[in-house]
């Protein structure tokens, strides 16, 4: 029989490994990603996801070759619940993704650098689990957010973006993109449609 469902100590227990990763980022990519001046909800930046707190149903879009020209894309359901962590300094949210023959669960993880303004966003599922991906360094203006990063694909370094989008009490948007000229071009290949069901 399985213990009844703790969703208080399920936090206690992943703090401290959450702590570790905020404090592991990099300072170099902290400097390299834009200042900002806004939250998607109002002027203080250190709010700006305070939007994505709660629970989710997730419709994927996922295209199935990456900067290879493709149009081919899946779609598949899946749901995100969303916690705050150190005062709103930090959040994470653990997603169920049910793509067809690979379902998986991720969890992201995004922290604010006061100093900086700006916001840190990680991701670790478990398909890799011991493997935590870059992170994604921006923040939000005008109603929008811009994160930036670096990621590999067949060996060889692109640039990734990612968008907070269509930011409503009861909707929200987010897509990734790759660039493989630096930025100039960007091909979406992952869109998350969020519908709040709690």
């Amino acid at each position: 029989m399985h213990a009844p469902h703790d969703p208080s100590r399920r936090l206690l227990l992943r703090a401290p490994l959450l702590a570790a990763v905020a404090a592991a980022l990099p300072a170099a990519a902290i400097a390299a990603a834009p200042a900002v001046s806004a939250a998607a909800g109002g002027a203080d930046p250190a709010r700006a996801f305070d939007f994505f707190l709660g629970h989710w149903q997730v419709r994927y879009r996922r295209l199935r070759e990456r900067l290879m020209g493709s149009d081919d894309w899946e779609e598949f359901e899946g749901r995100c619940q969303t916690q705050s962590l150190f005062g709103g300094l930090a959040q994470f949210d653990e997603s169920v993704v049910n793509r067809p023959g690979l379902p998986y669960r991720g969890l992201a993880l995004r922290s604010f650098d006061p100093a900086a303004r700006r916001w840190a966003d990680w991701w670790l599922d478990t398909r890799n689990p011991q493997r935590i991906a870059a992170p994604m360094i921006g923040g939000f203006a005008d109603g929008e957010g811009r994160f930036f990063g670096e990621s590999e694909l067949r060996g060889t370094t692109v640039k990734v973006r990612g968008l907070w989008t269509d930011i409503g009490a009861e909707r929200v948007q987010w897509e990734q993109a790759y660039s493989a000229d630096g930025g100039a071009s960007w091909e979406t290949n992952w869109v998350s449609r969020y519908r709040r069901v709690g």
